[in-house]
């Protein structure tokens, strides 16, 4: 089954020293395994363009449409036996330490 992993943290807060040596590693781990389909960060929420249509007027805002302390920092797309193999690898991802990691499956 796939699955959506959000990638979501505050962009305010300073990343956590290594965060990046370690989310390659989990990236190589998990592309081993091959339950990582595809994934890649996201430029920062100031480069972000809501899109939303309303009465026929189409409505652009810079920035997220939701103002929460979290945005979405990048993404990944996994291919898992169930959701608890997909949980296994989201708590293996090192944004779970600091940030927050939202897994859907596709429809």
């Amino acid at each position: 089954m796939k699955y959506m992993m959000l990638v979501c943290g505050d962009e305010a807060t300073q990343a956590p020293p290594g965060i990046e040596d370690d989310t390659r590693r989990w990236v190589a781990e998990m592309e081993g395994r091959r339950v990582r389909v595809t994934g890649d960060a996201l430029r920062p929420i100031s480069d972000a363009t809501t899109v939303r249509v309303r009465n026929g007027e189409l409505l652009l805002s810079d920035g997220p449409f939701a103002e929460t302390k979290e945005q979405i920092l990048g993404f990944d797309i996994l291919d898992a036996a169930d959701l608890d193999e997909a949980i296994e690898i989201a708590s293996k991802h090192p944004v779970a330490r600091y940030g927050s990691l939202e897994i859907r499956p596709f429809r």
